[in-house]
């Protein structure tokens, strides 16, 4: 069995989740076992990738079903969204002890943790005790600089231009 490695995507370009689905959609179409989990995004939201995802039978999605304060401002209630966050990632582990998963994207981690919501420790000590062949993928903006030390892969997005800068919204089937 090869040791599966640590990759982050980070930056505050566009294409970090879309890498990460781009893996996992390989790492699938290899019959490698892939669970995709989305932190900050609600079960009801509309994604591409979570209706392709339907017909990929080696991927698992799971959602924290929860979104991200920055969308929910005054209304966040914080409490509920922290054991959102601990109750997902013990899932996770959950999930990854169970089901000899080949390659785990924790999809927002980075916010996660930069956020406060989940400890960096706890993050650190699952790293450093996965089983030795699972691969896995960070995503997020604000890679805890314990991740990247940690890391193999570090890819950083650089916006360069974005239309959201120009007042155009998220487009179906390209942002989401």
């Amino acid at each position: 069995m090869q040791k599966g490695l640590i990759h982050i995507y980070t930056g505050e370009g566009k294409g970090k989740t879309t890498a990460a689905i781009g893996l996992a959609v390989r790492a699938a179409g290899q019959g490698q076992r892939v669970l995709f989990v989305q932190f900050f995004k609600v079960d009801d939201a509309p994604s591409g990738e979570k209706e392709i995802f339907k017909n990929i039978p080696q991927i698992e999605l799971l959602r924290s079903n929860v979104r991200h304060p920055i969308f929910t401002k005054e209304k966040t209630d914080e409490k509920s969204v922290q054991k959102s966050i601990i109750e997902t990632f013990e899932l996770v582990k959950q999930k990854v002890d169970e089901n000899n998963i080949n390659l785990l994207v924790l999809d927002e981690i980075n916010s996660v943790l930069s956020g406060g919501w989940l400890d960096v420790n706890s993050m650190i000590d699952f790293l450093e005790n996965r089983p030795e062949g699972l691969e896995v993928v960070l995503t997020g903006r604000d890679a805890p600089v314990e991740l990247v030390k940690m890391a193999d892969y570090i890819t950083e997005m650089l916006k360069i231009k974005h239309p959201f800068d120009n007042g155009v919204k998220a487009r179906k089937g390209i942002e989401y």
